[in-house]
Protein backbone atom coordinates (compact mmCIF):
# COMPACT_ATOMS: atom_id res chain seq x y z
CA UNK A 1 0.00 0.00 0.00
CA UNK A 2 1.27 3.50 -0.85
CA UNK A 3 2.56 5.77 1.94
CA UNK A 4 0.02 8.52 1.27
CA UNK A 5 -2.86 6.07 1.66
CA UNK A 6 -1.46 4.73 4.93
CA UNK A 7 -1.03 8.26 6.24
CA UNK A 8 -4.66 9.03 5.32
CA UNK A 9 -5.79 5.91 7.18
CA UNK A 10 -3.74 7.01 10.21
CA UNK A 11 -5.22 10.52 10.15
CA UNK A 12 -8.73 9.11 9.99
CA UNK A 13 -8.03 6.67 12.84
CA UNK A 14 -6.57 9.47 14.97
CA UNK A 15 -9.60 11.67 14.33
CA UNK A 16 -11.89 8.83 15.42
CA UNK A 17 -10.08 8.20 18.73
CA UNK A 18 -12.30 8.66 21.74
CA UNK A 19 -10.09 7.24 24.50
CA UNK A 20 -6.70 8.49 25.66
CA UNK A 21 -4.99 5.13 25.13
CA UNK A 22 -6.31 5.05 21.56
CA UNK A 23 -4.60 8.40 20.90
CA UNK A 24 -1.34 7.02 22.32
CA UNK A 25 -1.71 3.89 20.18
CA UNK A 26 -2.21 6.03 17.06
CA UNK A 27 0.88 8.04 17.99
CA UNK A 28 2.95 4.86 17.97
CA UNK A 29 1.28 3.78 14.71
CA UNK A 30 2.42 7.10 13.21
CA UNK A 31 5.96 6.50 14.49
CA UNK A 32 6.01 3.01 12.96
CA UNK A 33 4.88 4.56 9.68
CA UNK A 34 7.61 7.22 9.91
CA UNK A 35 10.16 4.45 10.43
CA UNK A 36 8.85 2.48 7.44
CA UNK A 37 8.77 5.52 5.13
CA UNK A 38 12.26 6.50 6.27
CA UNK A 39 13.55 2.98 5.63
CA UNK A 40 12.01 2.85 2.17
CA UNK A 41 13.40 6.25 1.18
CA UNK A 42 16.84 5.40 2.61
CA UNK A 43 17.02 2.41 0.28
CA UNK A 44 15.21 3.51 -2.86
CA UNK A 45 14.37 7.19 -2.51
CA UNK A 46 16.07 10.14 -4.16
CA UNK A 47 19.80 10.18 -3.45
CA UNK A 48 19.63 13.61 -1.80
CA UNK A 49 17.21 12.26 0.85
CA UNK A 50 18.87 9.01 1.81
CA UNK A 51 20.94 10.24 4.75
CA UNK A 52 18.08 12.14 6.36
CA UNK A 53 15.74 9.23 5.57
CA UNK A 54 17.99 6.94 7.61
CA UNK A 55 17.65 9.43 10.47
CA UNK A 56 13.85 9.34 10.15
CA UNK A 57 13.90 5.55 10.17
CA UNK A 58 16.12 5.46 13.25
CA UNK A 59 13.97 8.02 15.07
CA UNK A 60 10.82 6.06 14.31
CA UNK A 61 12.50 2.85 15.44
CA UNK A 62 13.69 4.31 18.74
CA UNK A 63 10.22 5.64 19.41
CA UNK A 64 8.69 2.27 18.64
CA UNK A 65 10.86 0.68 21.33
CA UNK A 66 9.21 2.97 23.88
CA UNK A 67 5.70 1.89 22.90
CA UNK A 68 3.78 -0.23 25.34
CA UNK A 69 2.80 -3.34 23.34
CA UNK A 70 -0.56 -3.41 25.13
CA UNK A 71 -1.26 0.06 23.75
CA UNK A 72 -0.94 -0.96 20.12
CA UNK A 73 -4.20 -2.07 18.63
CA UNK A 74 -4.78 -5.61 17.43
CA UNK A 75 -3.38 -6.31 14.00
CA UNK A 76 0.08 -4.84 14.58
CA UNK A 77 1.51 -1.75 13.01
CA UNK A 78 -0.22 -0.50 9.88
CA UNK A 79 3.20 0.42 8.54
CA UNK A 80 3.83 -3.26 7.75
CA UNK A 81 1.49 -2.76 4.78
CA UNK A 82 3.79 -0.14 3.19
CA UNK A 83 4.84 -1.23 -0.28
CA UNK A 84 5.94 2.03 -1.88
CA UNK A 85 6.58 5.72 -1.49
CA UNK A 86 5.46 6.75 -4.97
CA UNK A 87 5.85 10.51 -4.51
CA UNK A 88 8.37 11.29 -1.76
CA UNK A 89 7.42 14.98 -1.51
CA UNK A 90 3.70 14.36 -1.15
CA UNK A 91 4.24 11.40 1.17
CA UNK A 92 6.55 13.39 3.44
CA UNK A 93 4.18 16.34 3.44
CA UNK A 94 1.30 14.04 4.46
CA UNK A 95 3.45 12.35 7.11
CA UNK A 96 4.43 15.75 8.52
CA UNK A 97 0.76 16.68 8.80
CA UNK A 98 -0.02 13.40 10.58
CA UNK A 99 2.86 13.87 13.02
CA UNK A 100 1.67 17.41 13.78
CA UNK A 101 -1.87 16.18 14.44
CA UNK A 102 -0.49 13.40 16.64
CA UNK A 103 1.46 15.95 18.68
CA UNK A 104 -1.63 18.12 19.19
CA UNK A 105 -3.76 15.12 20.22
CA UNK A 106 -1.09 13.95 22.65
CA UNK A 107 -0.83 17.37 24.28
CA UNK A 108 -4.60 17.23 24.81
CA UNK A 109 -4.35 13.81 26.45
CA UNK A 110 -1.36 14.80 28.60
CA UNK A 111 -3.15 17.92 29.83
CA UNK A 112 -6.37 16.04 30.63
CA UNK A 113 -4.94 13.07 32.51
CA UNK A 114 -4.31 12.67 36.19
CA UNK A 115 -2.55 9.36 35.64
CA UNK A 116 1.21 9.82 35.84
CA UNK A 117 2.07 6.80 33.66
CA UNK A 118 -0.18 7.99 30.83
CA UNK A 119 1.18 11.51 31.15
CA UNK A 120 4.77 10.28 30.68
CA UNK A 121 3.76 8.03 27.78
CA UNK A 122 2.33 11.13 26.11
CA UNK A 123 5.48 13.14 26.77
CA UNK A 124 7.66 10.39 25.26
CA UNK A 125 5.35 10.13 22.25
CA UNK A 126 5.35 13.93 21.80
CA UNK A 127 9.18 13.92 21.83
CA UNK A 128 9.24 11.09 19.30
CA UNK A 129 6.76 12.81 16.99
CA UNK A 130 8.76 16.04 17.25
CA UNK A 131 12.04 14.32 16.37
CA UNK A 132 10.43 12.58 13.38
CA UNK A 133 8.85 15.88 12.30
CA UNK A 134 12.30 17.49 12.33
CA UNK A 135 13.58 14.85 9.92
CA UNK A 136 10.51 15.21 7.68
CA UNK A 137 10.92 19.01 7.53
CA UNK A 138 14.62 18.65 6.70
CA UNK A 139 13.82 16.23 3.87
CA UNK A 140 11.07 18.48 2.49
CA UNK A 141 13.48 21.42 2.62
CA UNK A 142 16.15 19.41 0.79
CA UNK A 143 13.62 18.37 -1.88
CA UNK A 144 12.58 22.00 -2.36
CA UNK A 145 16.21 23.12 -2.73
CA UNK A 146 16.94 20.37 -5.24
CA UNK A 147 13.84 21.25 -7.25
CA UNK A 148 14.84 24.92 -7.32
CA UNK A 149 18.30 23.95 -8.50
CA UNK A 150 16.82 21.74 -11.24
CA UNK A 151 14.55 24.59 -12.34
CA UNK A 152 17.49 26.98 -12.41
CA UNK A 153 19.54 24.55 -14.46
CA UNK A 154 16.66 23.94 -16.87
CA UNK A 155 16.18 27.67 -17.30
CA UNK A 156 19.83 27.98 -18.31
CA UNK A 157 19.84 24.81 -20.43
CA UNK A 158 22.38 23.11 -18.16
CA UNK A 159 20.35 20.17 -16.92
CA UNK A 160 20.85 16.83 -18.57
CA UNK A 161 17.76 14.68 -18.79
CA UNK A 162 18.76 11.92 -16.41
CA UNK A 163 16.00 9.61 -17.57
CA UNK A 164 17.20 9.16 -21.16
CA UNK A 165 20.53 11.03 -21.22
CA UNK A 166 19.34 13.49 -23.90
CA UNK A 167 19.73 17.26 -24.16
CA UNK A 168 21.51 19.92 -22.16
CA UNK A 169 25.20 20.54 -21.77
CA UNK A 170 27.53 19.30 -19.11
CA UNK A 171 29.27 21.67 -16.74
CA UNK A 172 31.72 19.09 -15.43
CA UNK A 173 35.24 19.11 -16.81
CA UNK A 174 35.82 16.54 -19.49
CA UNK A 175 38.55 13.97 -18.94
CA UNK A 176 41.53 14.51 -21.24
CA UNK A 177 42.13 12.01 -23.99
CA UNK A 178 45.64 10.53 -23.54
CA UNK A 179 46.13 10.62 -27.32
CA UNK A 180 45.26 14.33 -27.46
CA UNK A 181 48.17 16.81 -27.34
CA UNK A 182 48.28 19.01 -24.26
CA UNK A 183 48.97 22.72 -24.06
CA UNK A 184 51.44 22.35 -21.21
CA UNK A 185 55.12 23.19 -21.82
CA UNK A 186 57.62 20.29 -22.22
Amino acid sequence: MDAERLVAIGRRALAECRAALDVVAEAWQAQALAQAIGSQLAVSGPQELRGEARGLSEAGGRAGMLADPAVLRAGGPRAAQLTEVADPGRSLDALGTLLGEVGIALVGVACATDEEGLYWQCIEAIDAADESSDHVRAMLHRLALCERERERRRAHGWERDREDGAGGRRLAARRPDPAEPTASPP
